[in-house]
């Protein structure tokens, strides 16, 4: 048995835990009405850690056979290490998580998966779209995670996501659009979706009449998806609390307590929630995942942690330290992150703007420190409480702290995203998610192309 060999590898000094893990993933590429390439990649390994020293010792490995001389290096490696070290302390679990999946992914063949592919492109290229990139995501793993102080836990995981790249061009003009399916381990959620396909394909032709946004101070309502990027961006990768203990600055920036924003809003992280991509139930150090509120009625009250990063801010770990495959050393990480419902339905919050503007889609961004910038998909002017028409080539900047005392109105119905990811510290994470009501902001700089 696997956990038990894991275990026999290891001994009874400092902390030491091995992860091993064997990984199946689905790759179909298409585009317009034709699959380009279907790619299975099988592989397995372990990673193998030791806190002996002042840090981690860390390896990855191959085969299981290499265990035991594994955890030999990451001890040497650790006792080389100086600093200061703490682990919080975490329960000892013996768990194994099944796949309790509506419809398993597993169980549709690949030319069930690529019939569904090209039909949802075909739509998108009846419908004016140019040109339509498919792709369909599949991956499953078997986890298992051993320490020395007692914990064992087998995770079985599968999810599968269709993301649809669109783009359409006239003349000189391009534009383009993504929409997510699925992100999770029912495939039912993957099917059905043809009118959310034809109108994304109707507003990104759409967005070849629209006029660019003129640079300049603006009141925006922003779609969930907007909404989510925007936290997650924004506000998320700061809660992470490895960023924390490298910058005393931030520190004392990110002092629990204190008033980050209005009143209304509260901003959750919560891994535990079933049947998002960010959902899981422990993390890569064996911690059971818990929601984590962030931000609750304006004030800073809590950040994401690994085991290390808690004990050394003598804070409880909260089940966010995870890696993305045993190649890489596990790092703290959010899970699904939102902003929490608020009071205001989404008529109200247009019907109250005088003017501004109603962005949808995300398009990437960046943070740096308290500062952020992000792009969108496009968005529709407001004017006297009305939609209007629609603008493009939106680009949003500025100063956290004063964006989340600037919002006024959160809607009463929180949307998480269908797909996505995020990287960091060069791993490329795909099980996170992000959500957020319709949401108002109060003077927020745009800047267009």
């Amino acid at each position: 048995m696997i956990q038990q060999r894991l275990q026999k590898a290891m001994t009874d000094v400092g902390f030491q835990d091995i992860r091993f893990e064997k990984l199946k993933k689905i790759v179909i590429k298409g585009r317009n009405i034709e699959i380009k390439s279907v790619d299975v990649i099988e592989k397995e390994g372990g990673h193998a850690r030791a806190l002996i020293g002042g840090g981690f010792g860390t390896i990855s490995f191959n085969k299981i056979d290499d265990a035991e001389d594994s955890i030999k290096q990451c001890i040497q490696y650790s006792k080389l290490i100086s600093g200061e070290k703490k682990l919080a302390h975490s329960p000892v679990v013996k768990d194994i998580v099944e796949i309790n999946a509506e419809v398993d992914p597993r169980s549709i063949s690949i030319d069930d998966k690529k019939e569904l592919l090209l039909k949802y492109g075909e739509l998108a290229i009846e419908n004016g779209v140019t040109v339509v990139d498919l792709e369909y995501v599949e991956e499953y793993s078997e986890k298992y995670y051993v320490n020395n102080e007692g914990t064992s836990i087998l995770q079985y995981h599968v999810d599968a996501t269709i993301c649809l790249r669109m783009i359409c061009k006239r003349n000189d003009l391009t534009q383009q659009t993504r929409i997510f399916f699925g992100g999770d381990q029912n495939y039912k959620k993957l099917i059905g979706r043809e009118q959310d396909v034809i109108n994304k394909a109707e507003q990104t032709v759409a967005l070849l009449d629209a006029e660019p946004i003129k640079g300049g101070q603006y009141d925006v309502v922003l779609h969930p998806s907007v909404g989510g990027l925007f936290i997650h961006e924004a506000f998320g990768h700061l809660s992470e609390s490895d960023f924390l203990l490298d910058s005393e600055a931030l520190r004392k920036t990110m002092e629990l307590g204190k008033v980050f924003a209005t009143e209304k809003l509260s901003v959750v992280d919560d891994p535990s929630a079933k049947g998002y991509t960010g959902s899981f139930i422990y993390d890569d150090e064996g911690v059971k995942a818990k929601k984590t509120y962030l931000i609750r009625n304006g004030k800073l009250s809590g950040r994401l942690h690994s085991r290390m990063t808690a004990g050394l801010t003598d804070e409880q770990p909260t089940g966010h330290c995870r890696a993305e495959s045993f190649e890489y050393t596990p790092i703290v990480r959010m899970g699904n992150t939102y902003i929490d419902s608020g009071d205001s339905n989404f008529d109200d919050i247009v019907e109250s703007t005088k003017e501004g503007l109603l962005l949808f889609g995300c398009a990437g961004g960046q943070t740096s420190g308290d500062m952020f910038t992000f792009a969108v998909q496009g968005g529709y002017k407001i004017k006297n409480g009305k939609i209007g028409e629609m603008v493009r080539d939106i680009i949003l900047t500025g100063n956290l702290f004063t964006t989340l005392k600037n919002i006024d109105m959160i809607g009463d119905k929180c949307v998480m995203c269908e797909g996505g990811g995020c990287g960091k510290q060069g791993q490329t994470l795909r099980a996170i998610c992000m959500g957020s009501p319709y949401i108002r902001i109060k003077s927020m700089s745009i800047g267009g192309k």
